[in-house]
């Protein structure tokens, strides 16, 4: 007998296939059966999906999430948007393995100041396997993180006695699990790191099948440099790489995605790579004075020297206290902000590229966070697919499902088909949408019916009724 048989439904299977409309069996953790019609099948439970789609969970390419897997909210950013996995560890930033008391140098610290307690990755591991998260989680280990755990001095690159004890770490962490290395070469802990630093810590990736993100040294001018710089240094290692939330910040680069994307397209004819990129014209991380120069607007998302400031602008509050928006950024250290530095015609090129995955990059520790951190999902359904029909349904719901499991090699997710993980997404086409906007920034979507992780139904019309269903995934090799 099966425990849930969802009839009627508009099955979307996460491959990039037309719907079709379909019986869809679960037993226990796994899809069992797929018919049209389902026939000679009982089940506990039988849901009638007339109207509805049914998707495979969404998985959020970029996130992080790591400290959020230990400490599950009421309220889920993700659950209730129809992501079923997350990939943590972007940008170089991973809360394993370090041990810090004191308050870890920016952007470490966009992951809260008290939780680098585990000296090995596998205890990280461990810590979210023994307290089951509300999501499923495959884990990045952060380049910055291993820095900062082996170097005494960021502002140099790492001698060959550290770079050998970043890589022996990062070693020890793949044969754990992790599903491969991360780097912040924008951000001061990682800014001194060279191309060959990355390559002897990535020296494990291609035997433990990792793959390679990278957060680039630069998102703006120099962007085609940092690029084939990043394509390089993966060639290099011969391991798939990600560009992480591909964009082009500063109005000199607005347009300059057809040059980017086509760089991507030729490299892409040599060695695997793939971009991430979230639904917004505007971008969010650590606040750094030298950079609201190149923005039309920079929003402030917390400051620990001033909270009150969280939710502001900071040109209007420069204006108010009659400083430049340089001084005033350092006034409010450390602090995170919004930058309004984007195109929309950049955003919607990026997004409609066949090698884009949807990754959310939001930060849930922040006190007024980016509307991605609640939004991404049902916006490029209901606003980018739906309404502005800048790709079929079926090609945005691949994005998020099909195309990151493959390239993340999670095995059995991302697809609806059978012996597949029952991960599953149930909701309503025409009343997708989000509604998280920079004033109201956690405003939860609407439009999902109901969502299943491994099985275990974990939402419901909106609502939270289970948050530990998730599982830690190993990467295997």
């Amino acid at each position: 007998m099966l425990d849930l048989l969802i009839r009627g439904a508009q099955l979307i299977d996460g491959t990039g296939g037309p719907a079709r409309i379909a019986d869809v069996g679960v037993s226990g953790d796994r899809i069992t059966a797929i018919d049209t019609p389902l026939k000679g099948h009982a089940a506990r439970q039988i849901i009638h999906a007339d109207g509805l789609v049914l998707a495979p969970g969404f998985i959020d390419a970029h996130t992080h999430d790591d400290r959020l897997l230990l400490q599950p909210p009421a309220r889920h950013p993700k659950l209730l948007q129809g992501v079923t996995t997350v990939i943590t560890g972007n940008c170089g930033i991973s809360l394993a393995p370090l041990v810090m008391d004191g308050e870890p140098p920016a952007p470490l610290d966009i992951l809260g100041s008290d939780g680098y307690r585990f000296s090995e990755f596998a205890e990280y591991l461990q810590a979210v396997e023994s307290q089951p998260p509300a999501v499923n989680a495959a884990c990045l280990v952060g380049h910055s993180t291993l820095r900062v755990a082996h170097m005494a001095n960021l502002d140099r690159a790492a001698t060959g006695s550290e770079a050998a004890a970043m890589a022996a770490a990062l070693h020890r962490a793949l044969q754990a699990g992790a599903f491969g290395l991360s780097t912040g070469l924008y951000y001061p802990p990682a800014k001194a790191a060279t191309a060959a630093e990355i390559i002897t810590v990535g020296a494990s990736l291609q035997a433990a099948q990792g793959v390679l993100t990278m957060h680039l040294r630069d998102e703006g001018d120099r962007i085609v440099d940092a690029m084939r710089e990043g394509l390089e240094i993966a060639h290099r290692l011969k391991v798939p790489l990600v560009l992480s939330h591909h964009k082009l910040v500063g109005i000199n680069n607005h347009g300059r995605s057809q040059e980017t994307l086509a760089l991507i397209d030729d490299a892409a004819r040599l060695q695997p790579v793939c971009i991430d990129c979230y639904p917004y014209a505007a971008s969010s991380t650590m606040l750094l004075p030298e950079r609201v120069k190149s923005c039309s607007d920079v929003l402030i998302t917390w400051s620990r020297a001033d909270p009150a400031a969280a939710g502001q602008s900071l040109f209007e509050m420069a204006r108010k206290r009659g400083l430049s928006p340089e001084d005033t950024a350092r006034s409010l250290q450390p602090a995170g902000a919004v930058y309004f530095a984007m195109n929309e015609a950049d955003v919607r090129r990026i997004l409609a590229h066949p090698l884009t995955m949807i990754g959310s990059d939001g930060l849930a520790h922040d006190t007024r966070p980016h509307p991605r951190l609640w939004g991404t999902f049902a916006r490029v359904l209901g606003h980018y697919a739906r309404d502005e029909n800048l790709f079929s349904l079926p090609t945005a719901i691949h994005k998020m499902t099909g195309l990151p499991a493959s390239r993340f090699g999670l095995k059995n997710r991302g697809v609806i088909e059978v012996g597949a993980y029952a991960d599953m997404v149930l909701f309503d086409p025409a009343r997708m949408i989000d509604r998280a906007t920079y004033a109201d920034p956690d405003a939860p979507s609407e439009g999902i019916s109901k969502l299943w992780v491994n099985g275990v139904l974990t939402c419901a019309d909106g609502e939270v009724v289970s948050s530990t269903a998730g599982r830690l995934l190993r990467r295997t090799h």
